[in-house]
């Protein structure tokens, strides 16, 4: 579905020596975007049609935490619905939610499947599914709470569905890994295994407190490309930057290489202010195989996008790697 794309692009601006950029317009969408919102940010998009289609968090001015669809010609300019989304039963009747939040979106064969963070007597992993972006169905959770950051392999591993996610707690997380866990029917969940967790202080300080999957993996030649978000507690609490990591093709489980240093972190003002200061949340990357854009959540506020060239990301991470 992302081969060939008329994906957003703006090239590295001159004089520029990081291996991922920002969009010069960023934040590409404000937190006031439709009348209700509070804040519009970490978000997920994908190809749709001619276009792009996308699933957004937009707390409204209760600070209410819900997600909505909407539609863009070129990826940088979206119309929001103004409602959120109603989700139909899919495999389920139980389709009770006290919040959603923190989207993503993967194509799998013959739908666009949507994981979110689901309030059901605590955060939990959301899954439902759309062909339109007009008409949703809800799933049964996979897991129990409490777990976030729930991400689609884009295609089956070994005959299953896979995820990554990050078992938590219910507040504000001051621990975090990375797990996997398989399905054959995207209803039941299991053969939980770790697959990356934080590095010791001082090390690689930036993802030292917890590290969360990001944008939806995708397929090079060296591996599984997964861009995640690492956390470190700072004295002005937590700092949350963008790092990468490329998994074994056939066994996701496998780290191969991942960044000791991070790819992006909060530095432009619309990182650094907001409703949560120094936050770089990585949602969803769109690719052609050559680049890629990834959007990402700043400040828990808004939502920016940065660029880079495939080749290069691998290179990097493969230069720094900590393994």
């Amino acid at each position: 579905m992302t081969e060939k794309i008329n994906m957003p692009w703006e090239e590295r601006p001159a004089g520029c020596t990081d291996v991922m950029w920002r969009y010069s317009q960023n934040p590409v969408i404000g937190r006031y975007h439709i009348p209700s919102s509070n804040s519009i940010f970490n978000s997920a998009v994908v190809p749709f049609k001619d276009g792009f289609a996308g699933v957004f968090r937009c707390d409204n001015k209760a600070v209410q935490m819900n997600i909505f669809a909407g539609f863009s010609k070129d990826g940088i300019h979206w119309e929001i619905n103004h409602e959120p989304i109603q989700f139909k039963a899919g495999n389920t009747d139980m389709i009770e939610s006290e919040y959603k939040y923190d989207p993503r979106v993967t194509w799998i064969e013959d739908r666009y499947w949507i994981t979110w963070c689901n309030g059901y007597h605590g955060p939990t992993i959301g899954i439902g599914y759309t062909f339109d972006f007009k008409e949703f169905f809800q799933c049964e959770n996979a897991f129990l709470p409490f777990n976030r950051n729930g991400v689609l392999f884009p295609q089956k591993i070994n005959g299953k569905y896979a995820m990554l996610s990050r078992p938590s707690d219910n507040g504000h997380t001051p621990f975090g890994d990375i797990y996997i866990s398989y399905s054959p029917d995207m209803k039941y969940w299991g053969e939980h295994r770790c697959v990356m967790k934080v590095t010791p202080f001082p090390e690689s300080a930036w993802q030292c407190t917890k590290i969360g999957a990001g944008s939806v993996p995708f397929l090079t030649e060296a591996g599984w490309l997964m861009f995640y978000h690492g956390v470190i507690t700072t004295c002005n609490g937590f700092r949350y930057s963008m790092g990468a990591a490329i998994l074994d093709k056939e066994n996701p489980e496998k780290v191969l290489y991942r960044t000791r240093d991070y790819l992006l972190a909060p530095a432009a003002p619309y990182e650094l202010q907001g409703d949560v200061p120094n936050v770089v949340f990585p949602c969803a990357a769109l690719q052609d195989g050559k680049r890629v854009a990834v959007y990402y959540g700043a400040a828990d506020t808004v939502v920016g996008m940065a660029f880079g060239y495939i080749d290069e990301i691998i290179d990097y991470v493969k230069r720094t790697s900590i393994l």
